[in-house]
């Protein structure tokens, strides 16, 4: 499934992106280069509504992540509202296990988050 990527607004310090679709490592790519052109030197603050996310695997996590870093290098935030209740158990659970290293290679760890999500959502 494609993702679609909304600006909301944008100002100097802020950022606030409306994602539909699917986040995986199809899609990843297509938000990185986005936030790359979208994120200015003083840009603090990044907003993700996340109401229309129907899938999120790693690599989508990593950009998420990746902006989370970068923000708070600069004492800014990334904020992520409205996920669907699979989405947000796979925040959940990453938020619980931030350094444990779990999964044999990043298919495997896909397979994981795409099962916690469809028994979040039944």
């Amino acid at each position: 499934m494609a993702l679609k990527i909304v600006k909301r607004n944008s100002a100097e310090e802020a950022v606030s992106l409306e994602l539909q679709g699917s986040l995986d490592s199809d899609t990843s790519p297509e938000l990185d280069d986005y936030l790359n052109g979208v994120i200015g030197p003083s840009t603090k603050v990044v907003a993700f509504n996340m109401a229309g996310v129907t899938f999120i695997s790693s690599a989508g996590l990593r950009v998420i992540f990746k902006t989370l870093k970068l923000m708070k290098s600069r004492g800014g935030q990334v904020s992520v509202t409205q996920m669907s209740k699979g989405v947000r158990k796979v925040f959940e659970i990453v938020k619980v296990m931030p350094d444990l290293t779990v999964f044999a290679n990043q298919a495997e760890m896909d397979e994981y988050l795409e099962a916690v999500q469809r028994r979040a959502e039944g």
